[in-house]
């Protein structure tokens, strides 16, 4: 397995985490985001179960990408995904069942995220395998990040609180573990926030955010290459 540049690496986790980032650049898999993006909990579960899945399985296909023929290429990708998902759906029902419920469908839908399959297409099967799994967890990673800020604008808006839920993953003990930001006694609650509608203000409100720090760098980026104009023509 051929290594990766420390320069080839960062431009990999930049595009993955940023620049093409899932929900935020690309507009991919966003049924999920909207749905589970109710707590930071939902959220980041679902989110790293999809890294893992886009992890493995990308570098699944790229190390027997030669070997696949063009005409049979979508269905022994989905086939390779379908099965990596079975086994954490498995793995979740098994050890975190509580929070497998919650998620409920969401995880064997994995299978049919846009993410997983158009990564996939568009890099496992023309890179090499450590390029590829890079690429596959960082662009999970990248929505993982997606949800668990969504979730938490969602959470603490809608029920003034952090981390409820996480008593799902780690057990009863972890009630203690939830952050009231409004004291519980007041019963807050604000329906809109933990509602679809939520989901689309609160996503709209990362995308234009995304879009205004990018437009910012790119403005920089011009003014600092007119400086560097400027200089060279007054010392020539």
């Amino acid at each position: 397995m051929a290594l990766i540049s420390q320069e080839e690496s960062q431009k990999i986790i930049h595009n993955s985490i940023w620049k093409q980032n899932a929900a935020l650049g690309q507009f991919l898999g966003l049924c999920p985001v909207l749905v589970i993006s109710s707590n930071i909990v939902n959220g980041v579960s679902l989110g790293l179960a999809t890294a893992l899945v886009m992890l493995i399985s990308s570098a699944a296909i790229a190390a027997i990408r030669e070997f696949i023929p063009n005409e049979l290429r979508a269905p022994i990708f989905i086939l390779i995904i379908a099965a990596l998902v079975t086994m954490v759906d498995l793995l979740m029902n098994s050890y975190v069942h509580d929070l497998y419920v919650v998620l409920g469908i969401f995880i064997p839908l994995i299978t049919t995220n846009c993410i997983v399959l158009a990564r996939a297409e568009a890099y496992a099967s023309k890179n090499g395998v450590a390029a590829s799994a890079l690429d596959g967890f960082m662009m999970g990673l990248g929505l993982t990040m997606v949800l668990a800020i969504l979730g938490a604008m969602r959470e603490l808006v809608g029920k003034g609180t952090l981390l409820s839920g996480i008593d799902l993953v780690f057990g009863a003990s972890a009630k203690s573990w939830i952050i009231h930001v409004i004291p519980a006694e007041y019963n807050y609650q604000f329906l809109l926030a933990i509602l679809p509608p939520g989901a689309f203000i609160g996503l709209g409100f990362l995308i234009a955010g995304k879009q205004a720090l990018d437009r910012r760098a790119e403005a920089k980026a011009k003014l600092a290459a007119k400086q560097i104009n400027s200089s060279e023509l007054e010392t020539a």
